[in-house]
């Protein structure tokens, strides 16, 4: 039986695949079990972030924990980012090379650029190493994504690596990926 009107199932078939697409981001081969999670005891989903986690407070990475780490992830990379900021997304900490094993983040994690058994920390979008929190223009509040990636492997990039290289050094080995977003204002 022919469809009646072929140029609505293929439209309808295009906006499917776009759709998984867009839900899929680089994960490898487009999939991903969906289930890992992130969290922080320092701030809940889509609130706000205290100052103490800011510029102009203590400027301290939050504690992060998270769970259901696909069985075949290797290691973790971490990428927080504000697209709010006036250039568009600015990043405020890149962290990768955790193992699959660890459950989270410490509070206060130091800016060094080895944090020992090949964790690596990269630039930020301050010129700096490690973590530097939320700093927006006075106005309306800005949101931080925290987003954790499990990788199929270790990433064989130095410390001191851009988003640009982190990410193209983990394409096609996204195996699970996580997001938790706070916001924060001046």
């Amino acid at each position: 039986m022919q469809p009646r009107n072929p140029w609505l199932l293929t439209t309808a078939v295009t906006i499917l695949i776009a759709i998984s697409l867009l839900l899929g981001g680089c994960r490898k081969n487009g999939t991903a079990d969906g289930s890992m999670r992130i969290s922080s005891p320092d701030f809940r989903n889509m609130n706000a972030l205290s100052a103490r986690f800011a510029c102009d407070g203590a400027n301290l990475s939050p504690e992060l924990d998270w769970s259901e780490v696909p069985d075949s992830a290797v290691t973790l990379a971490l990428v927080v980012v504000d697209p709010d900021a006036p250039r568009g997304d600015f990043v405020h900490w890149i962290i990768y090379n955790i193992p699959a094993t660890a459950r989270g983040l410490t509070r206060g994690v130091p800016p060094d650029a080895d944090l020992g058994g090949g964790v690596y920390q990269g630039m930020n979008d301050f010129a700096q190493l490690g973590y530097d929190g939320p700093c927006p223009p006075p106005g309306p509040p800005h949101r931080y994504f925290f987003r954790l990636f499990a990788l199929d492997t270790r990433l064989d990039i130095p410390s001191g690596a851009t988003k640009e290289e982190l990410m193209a050094a983990a394409l096609n080995h996204v195996v699970g990926e996580a997001e938790l977003m706070g916001t924060y204002s001046r």
